[in-house]
């Protein structure tokens, strides 16, 4: 396996927006998270060291840091030998990517990564300094989201998807390497249908590697007024959501390629409860707009301009799924609109930092992430500058509920909601995730999740949560995307943080957050800030899985500590799925079995809910029905225990106390094996 080198996929650029700083070719970046001009261009002119780490800010006024005497602040930096530290998390393993998504060369010279930078459309190249190519040639190779399905793993990849058995996660394999480019490879899976998004312009319909000619270089007119240029229009390019038959796991099979004007940054898969039909995929672009020489209809102008720009939506793409070819785009909702004026422009954003420093309110006209939870009929959007809720009751047709934005927050990534629907966590990607914003002069409210409670459909807010450890000047790390733990009884989430690694937090009280557990490598490397790290961490199946940027494949299990018990962490493990992906949120039920009551059993005594001698009892009188193999005798004994609980829980001052006592009950009356 070929060392990643040192300068690879360097955090603070971009490719497309490089491509930008350097030929005057483009404008939004389609890469794994937006980034301006502004700070592509600075970094462009560092000849003498592009790479350097930015300076550490001076921490706000009022606002606190990480704490740099936490173990994970001064780890060793390595690629595969860095140092590692943990706590109530127990790494299984790290499956390396396979060769076909490495570049395969550390040598700027090699013909290899001019080979690549021309495959991602780039012009002449001779004003970068050398090591940046190699970055750039890298960055088509970086790894992004998760998808599950029974004993497979679907990671995405900006040159394809790689596509893993994890019938056992602590011997993981790799079963399918799909070679298909075109960033970021964002994916989701139903039945025998998998979707992946594309986004960058090297994108080809037949997912060719050879990509497209190099641009022409501007014209000195052009580079005198230093506009940007779109791509040359190519009938062979595709940006948008790719469809593959996966009936075959060994063998995926293309059968349809929806385009959309501005390519598929992310997309969610909906599944609408009353059509069995149909699939529906929302899609979130947040790239440039291409031009309509390109695909028909397609305009980048401003609302005002034309009233049929392709900013300020989304696009809903309907898919047959016994004819997944004929899916195809079926509306594209302005969920921005001012309800009041009718302005597409509608949103914006009120935060008062980003990328550059002091920010400006600008219009908010993408989403980057959607959860939608058909189950409550309701999908949170993290759409650049704001959080918004929506009504996805009719999912061809979503509409805008609520919106909210935040002073603290940059550019809102993605949400997730509590099993109950009471709350939802958002998350900033403060830098785009690609700058270091974890150090202790950065502000602990700032990169990170905003905790809303949900009520009547209005969202209002709890409380923020960040890593709390300090990380180096050139670790990456961000808030970035998680998933739900199934403890019962308890809101949980594990979340990827870049190279800040994984960190486990419970929101059960919203305005209370805490971590429960964690893992962190040291920097990929200690002078040079590299694109890598944890791109997701999601729980499957009783395992957490991180999706390693630079790496490959992180496996995960949890282990008990003061916070968290191993009758909790068997609960969990009792829940199981056939599929997740994780922006189409399932609601969790818990199995009636007395593993999952030992839970609640432990959560009471943490919480003093109940008399010590109440809580010996219960634990006395599971054990023994377990034991017993569930005896008659036993099991009437935990019947007659399941009033006494009931009546405790109308006397609880905590909702959530009351709330577990009374699935403990029930659990008691009508135990499962």
């Amino acid at each position: 396996m070929n060392r990643i080198p040192s300068v690879a996929l360097r955090v603070a650029i971009t490719t497309m927006f490089l491509f930008l700083a350097v030929n005057s070719t483009l404008g939004q970046t389609p890469t794994p998270t937006p980034v301006t001009p502004a700070q592509a261009a600075p970094a462009a002119q560092e000849e003498a060291n592009p790479f350097a780490p930015e300076p550490p800010p001076v921490l706000a006024p009022g606002m606190t840091g990480a704490d740099t005497n936490d173990p994970r602040a001064k780890l060793a930096p390595g690629l595969y030998d860095a140092g590692e530290t943990s706590m109530g998390i127990k790494h299984l393993m790290l499956l390396k990517k396979p060769d076909a998504f490495q570049l395969g060369t550390d040598n700027p010279d090699d013909a290899k990564v001019q080979k690549t930078l021309s495959q991602l459309g780039m012009g002449n190249t001779s004003k970068m300094p050398k090591s940046m190519h190699l970055v750039l040639a890298q960055l088509a190779f970086a790894n992004s989201d998760f998808a599950f399905q029974g004993n497979h793993l679907f990671q995405g990849n900006f040159y394809g998807v790689n596509i893993f058995d994890i019938s056992n996660p602590a011997k993981t394999t790799l079963l399918t390497t799909l070679v298909c480019p075109g960033g970021q490879g964002d994916v989701s899976v139903y039945k025998n249908l998998l979707f992946m998004s594309v986004e960058m312009p090297n994108g080809r319909l037949d997912c060719g590697t050879q990509g497209f000619p190099a641009e022409p270089p501007p014209t000195p007119e052009q580079e005198k007024e230093k506009k940007r240029r779109l791509p040359v229009a190519q009938k062979e390019r595709f940006r948008g959501v790719r469809i593959f038959d996966i009936s075959d796991i060994t063998n995926p099979k293309q059968v349809a390629a929806v385009q959309t004007c501005r390519g598929s940054h992310t997309h969610t898969l909906v599944v609408d409860p009353n059509d069995k039909d149909n699939v529906y995929i929302y899609v979130s672009g947040t790239s440039f707009v291409r031009q309509a020489e390109e695909l028909a209809g397609c305009s980048g102008e401003k609302p005002d301009k034309d009233p049929n720009t392709a900013l300020f939506r989304i696009e809903v793409i309907k898919v047959p799924v016994a004819a997944p070819q004929d899916a195809k785009v079926v509306s594209s909702p302005r969920i921005f609109i001012d309800a009041r004026t009718g302005a597409m422009n509608g949103l914006n954003n009120g935060g008062t930092h980003g990328k550059t420093g002091s920010e400006k309110p600008a219009d908010t006209d993408q989403c980057h992430d959607i959860t939608v939870y058909s189950a409550i009929g309701l999908a949170a959007g993290a759409c650049s500058g704001n959080g918004i809720l929506l009504d996805i009751k009719d999912p061809i047709h979503p509409k805008r509920v609520d919106a909210v934005n935040d002073p603290n927050y940059s550019y809102w990534h993605s949400a997730s909601f509590s099993n109950d629907g009471s709350k939802v966590v958002f998350t900033d990607e403060w830098g785009g995730g690609l700058g270091a914003r974890c150090r202790p002069t950065d502000p602990n409210k700032w990169g990170a999740d905003a905790i809303f409670s949900l009520k009547n459909a209005k969202l209002s807010f709890a409380n923020y949560y960040k890593l709390p450890a300090a990380q180096g000047d050139t670790e990456n790390c961000v808030a970035h995307n998680g998933s739900l733990i199934p403890v019962p009884g308890r809101d949980i989430e594990v979340q990827a943080w870049y190279q800040g690694g994984v960190s486990v937090m419970d929101f059960t009280d919203p305005a209370n957050p805490f971590e429960l557990a964690y893992f962190d490598r040291g920097p990929i490397d200690p002078k040079m800030l590299v694109l890598g790290g944890e791109w997701s961490a999601y729980w499957y199946n009783g395992y957490i899985y991180g999706s390693e940027i630079a790496r490959g494949l992180d496996v995960f299990e949890l282990s008990p500590t003061k916070f968290l018990t191993q009758n909790e962490i068997d609960a969990a493990k009792a829940v199981r799925t056939t599929e997740l992906n994780v922006q189409n949120q399932q609601k969790i039920v818990w199995p009636a079995n007395l593993v999952v009551a030992k839970a609640y059993v432990d959560q009471l005594s943490r919480s003093q809910a109940l008399a010590p001698e109440k809580i010996a009892d219960l634990q006395k009188a599971i054990q023994s029905a377990e034991s017993s193999h569930m005896s008659k005798g036993d099991l009437s004994k935990l019947k007659r225990m399941a009033p006494s609980l009931m009546k405790d829980a109308g006397t609880m001052k905590s909702q959530t106390d009351s709330s577990r006592l009374r699935a403990l009950a029930e659990i008691l009356e009508h135990p499962t094996v």
